[in-house]
């Protein structure tokens, strides 16, 4: 086995998310740790393996914040300003950590499940009043997962679409910044420090969180770091479960005797959407990571200040850890999948997500057990250039 050469392919990979491009798993038999360039002209290592995707997503040594540094090799440019990604470092300096995680902790929120179930229901019921064929992206995935995010940082449901279309500029992946990136970025930071700052002072949620916390520190005056944090929190968890819930949906298009089979037996849905995690392609190009020292990633010498590109279909579908890795299996015995990333980057909306997608989809699949695609499923449109793979619509009778 070849362990390190030139990648044959072009890269990113196919942006069509209902297909595993064959390059995946051509890349983890015959080079797991390959050069590429990436969008920007720049080398990078793309990694594909399951094994060496874990110790790159572990090891401490490989950085994420660091890949927003300058002058550095990069994955696409800059769409945000760096600041954003090291918001986590951030949060940790500035003593804003419990109330971030408490914010994105389903049991702080003891009436989350039923709320969420009853905006489920709610947008099947308008979905269904307006007639069949309906759109599941614009009338119910995207306003399902962006009321989520709403009520977590306790700003009003009815702004979703705004902060969802900043969204869309956001999250474009370039060769080079676009004028409208940093107009985008300030646009709705300048909506966040609004709310953040509005009398009276806000009281639910992670703003409420940040305004007790200003009662009590007189430290806590950045309010630009604040409201890039919640932000942030929106942008990034609304867009990752949105997609997520997506693919999910579609999965059970294709084989609609999973659907029917979480119909029967309700009490499958952790392991469903567990397998679903692993299974889908929603994740885009690759998990970013810049190493900070020399380390070794299989046969080959990684160096520091090199770009490293964790292929997260490479080592989801990793058939050495996934037997079979291209059947969905509700019943795996084991699925340390890697959907929600590894070590000090683990995303930590993991519980939340995998509630977000629970509520859902046993939703979906009890009202509407003829849910089928409108159109053959080749006539999807993927978006191109985004750091998700979306389907730009899902049409669906039901």
């Amino acid at each position: 086995m070849t362990t390190s050469a030139q990648c044959p392919y072009t890269f990113p990979l196919s942006r069509r998310g209902d297909v595993l491009p064959e390059e995946a798993t051509l890349l983890r038999e015959q080079a797991p740790v390959a050069r590429v360039t990436t969008l920007t002209g720049d080398p990078a290592w793309l990694v594909s393996s399951y094994p060496l995707a874990k110790q790159v997503l572990e090891d401490e040594r490989f950085s994420l914040p660091a890949t927003a540094g300058p002058g550095v090799p990069r994955q696409y440019a800059l769409t945000i300003p760096p600041e954003v990604v090291d918001n986590m470092g951030k949060i940790n300096s500035a003593g804003l950590r419990d109330a971030v995680m408490k914010t994105l902790s389903p049991r702080a929120d003891k009436e989350l499940a039923s709320w969420l179930e009853a905006e489920a229901h709610r947008l099947v019921d308008e979905l269904v009043a307006k007639g069949a064929p309906g759109e599941l992206k614009d009338g119910f995935t995207d306003p399902y997962s962006a009321a989520l995010h709403c009520r977590l940082l306790g700003i009003p449901a009815d702004d979703w679409r705004q902060l969802m279309s900043g969204i869309d500029v956001a999250f474009l992946t370039s060769p080079e910044v676009f004028e409208g990136s940093a107009a985008n970025w300030y646009r709705d930071l300048g909506y966040m420090l609004g709310k953040l700052n509005a009398e009276p002072k806000p009281k639910d949620g992670l703003l409420g969180r940040f305004a007790a916390l200003r009662e009590v520190r007189d430290d806590l005056e950045d309010d630009e770091l604040l409201a890039t944090v919640a932000l942030s929190l929106f942008g990034a968890g609304a867009v990752s479960t949105s997609a997520f819930l997506l693919h999910a949906v579609i999965a059970l298009l294709k084989q609609p005797e999973l659907a029917e089979r979480l119909r029967r037996e309700p009490a499958v849905i952790g392991r469903a959407v567990d397998e679903l995690l692993r299974y889908n392609l929603s994740i885009g190009d690759a998990l970013p990571r810049l190493a900070l020292a020399d380390v070794q990633v299989g046969d080959v010498p990684v160096r520091a200040g090199e770009l490293v590109l964790v292929l997260i279909e490479g080592a989801n579908y990793d058939p050495e850890i996934f037997p079979d890795p291209e059947r969905i299996d509700f019943d795996r015995e084991s699925n340390p999948h890697l959907a929600f990333g590894a070590g000090r980057h683990f995303c930590p909306a993991s519980a939340l997500g995998r509630t977000h997608a629970e509520v859902a989809l046993q939703v979906l699949v009890e009202r509407l057990p003829e849910l089928r695609l409108a159109l053959p499923i080749e006539q999807l449109a993927w978006r191109p250039g985004f750091i998700k793979r979306l389907p730009e619509r899902l049409p669906v009778l039901w």
